[in-house]
This record gives structure tokens, sequence and C-alpha cells, in this order.
């Protein structure tokens, strides 16, 4: 039960940090290009990059934690992060290429999904 509460807890306070700060960015810098989204996914690499290595390295966050702050926090705030996160995992089991196909197939496969989403919605 315990593991949910933190998941919840995560999300809640994840997804409202991504919605103060992409709009704090959005007030300052404008629209014309997605500042704000650019801002959380930055930030949110940065974030579970130091959560890893704080993780891993100094052993200083255990499994509750880690579900709080990694899946919760960063899985709402951004899964932007969690894609790079599962990328590096790639390139640490020396799996490159099969990291360059995560990056593509999330970014470029992903798009092509969401156009054909576009379309399909003007359709219907």
């Amino acid at each position: 039960m315990i593991k949910f509460i933190n998941l919840v807890i995560g999300g809640t306070i994840g997804t409202l940090a991504r919605y103060l700060l992409s709009g704090f960015i959005y007030r300052v810098f404008g629209t014309s290009f997605p500042y704000g989204t650019l801002a959380v996914n930055l930030s949110g690499c940065f974030i579970i990059g130091f959560l890893v290595s704080v993780s891993e390295n100094k052993f200083l966050l255990d499994s509750n934690a880690k579900l709080l702050l990694m899946i919760g926090f960063c899985g709402a705030f951004t899964t932007f992060s969690t894609i790079i996160l599962e990328t590096n995992n790639l390139i640490k089991d020396g799996e490159s290429i099969r990291a360059f196909a995560n990056i593509l197939s999330s970014v470029v496969v992903g798009f092509l999904v969401f156009r054909i989403g576009v379309i399909l919605g003007e359709v219907i």
C-alpha cells in the first residue's frame, strides 16, 4: 500500500510542478516556441540524472524514495526524462543500437503516430 501512496504523492507533486514551471516559463518567454515544455523536459532530465546518481553511487534513496521521486514525481513531471534514463541504461549495457532505436522511435515514430491520430480525428 505504501508503494501506491508514494506513487500518488510523487505523481501529484510532479503534475503540479510541470503545470507551474511550464506556465511560468511561457509567461516569461512567450509561446512562439515550446519553451515551457523544453524547460520541463530538460529539468526533468537533470533531476532524474541526479536521482540515479545518488541512488546508485551514494545509496541515498531506498526503494520507496525511488518510487516517490523517480517514478511518481519524474514520471508525472515529464516522461521525456524516463526515455533518457532508459536510453542511458541501454548504453551502459552496451546496447548502443537499441539506445539509438529508442530515441528514434520515441521521437520520430511517436510524432508520426501522433499525426496519424490527428488525421484520424479530423476524418471522424
